[in-house]
């Protein structure tokens, strides 16, 4: 067993940035993530720009020096090693912490597994969650979801050149997919639930989509419920008239959630409704004490609430708290 002031789980900015703020309060936190850091910042599309500017990513007081306003996928990720190196933060990658159990005297044991599957108990008085969202995908629960060519991410559009894709959603995701994919030569579906564009859809890229509806170029089908995935074909209804279209490729952009089980199993209690943990605003404790969230996490289901440049906050928050129970 190994003794720890506290646990981050999770190697994201937010949690980057809680252990840096608990770091300046005189704790030595590890940050234990399952990937390398900021990891799903690295599955992002690899063309992918963000929408905040640079200096609303920073983390650290680390200057996150940019040419462009709004940096790449690429510059994000040379930017956040850097603040890890600079700022000498303690993170195990590529470990996985499969439980959290609180003891009897209010600490806690963090049961890990690294990818050589050997397994480790930390000992800590204080955890904190900052496992976001991206790992898991909102599930459409529908018939041939699971086939090989059905995917919930997209990384890149070269491999799907001169093939018929499906793209189902009609936020961001779908959008730049949809447009990427059409750039790269696939002909492109997009299938959409909502009977007009998502008002979630940045302004700067909705123009560029609608052209090439308006031209026939994407075939964009609105009000379309999915009803089944085949090997070949997506099947969907359309104000009560059953359609299909061809499908070598499917990318299912239905948005993420919170691994709730993971929190339900510490006994953080979850709001059914909102995906919402039980937490004060103030400090970021759960109604587990000692037990603290910092980042996307911390918006349940809603995860257009949370995001990089205000989650990042977070660890200030926690490490007031903390600091005035030392």
């Amino acid at each position: 067993m190994i003794q720890e002031d506290i646990i981050i789980i999770g190697g994201g900015p937010c949690g980057l940035s809680a252990a840096i703020e608990l770091e300046r309060e005189g704790f030595n936190p590890l940050v234990i993530e399952k990937g390398n850091i900021v990891n799903a910042v690295y599955n992002y599309p690899t063309h992918q720009t963000f929408f905040s500017s640079a200096e609303k990513l920073e983390i650290g007081d680390v200057p996150f020096v940019n040419e462009q306003h709004k940096p790449s996928r690429y510059q994000a990720l040379n930017y956040y090693r850097e603040v890890v190196k600079r700022k000498k933060v303690r993170v195990n990658a590529f470990e996985k912490v499969d439980k959290i159990e609180k003891q009897s005297d209010g600490t806690f044991l963090s049961f890990t597994t690294n990818q050589k599957n050997e397994e480790t108990i930390y000992h800590s008085k204080y955890v904190v969650i900052a496992t976001g969202y991206y790992d898991h995908p909102n599930m459409m629960n529908i018939s041939g979801e699971e086939l090989p060519h059905v995917f919930h991410y997209f990384k890149e559009s070269h491999p799907y050149f001169d093939k018929d894709v499906v793209v189902i959603g009609g936020k961001n995701s779908a959008v730049d997919a949809s447009i990427e994919l059409h750039k790269a030569g696939a002909r492109v579906t997009n299938l959409y639930r909502g009977s007009e564009y998502s008002k979630s859809v940045k302004p700067w890229i909705l123009p560029e989509f609608d052209a090439l509806v308006r031209n026939e170029q994407v075939n964009m089908q609105f009000r379309a419920e999915i009803n089944e995935i085949t090997n070949d074909e997506v099947i969907f209804t359309v104000d009560g008239e059953v359609k299909r279209v061809k499908a070598e490729f499917v990318f299912a952009m239905t948005g993420y959630i919170p691994d709730h089980n993971f929190l339900r199993k510490m006994d953080i209690s979850i709001d059914e409704e909102t995906g919402r943990p039980q937490f004060d605003s103030e400090t970021m404790e759960t109604n587990v004490e000692g037990a603290f969230i910092a980042g996307v996490i911390a918006a349940g289901n809603n995860a257009n609430e949370i995001f990089i440049e205000n989650g990042r906050f977070h660890g200030k928050l926690i490490a007031a708290e903390l600091k005035g129970r030392k």
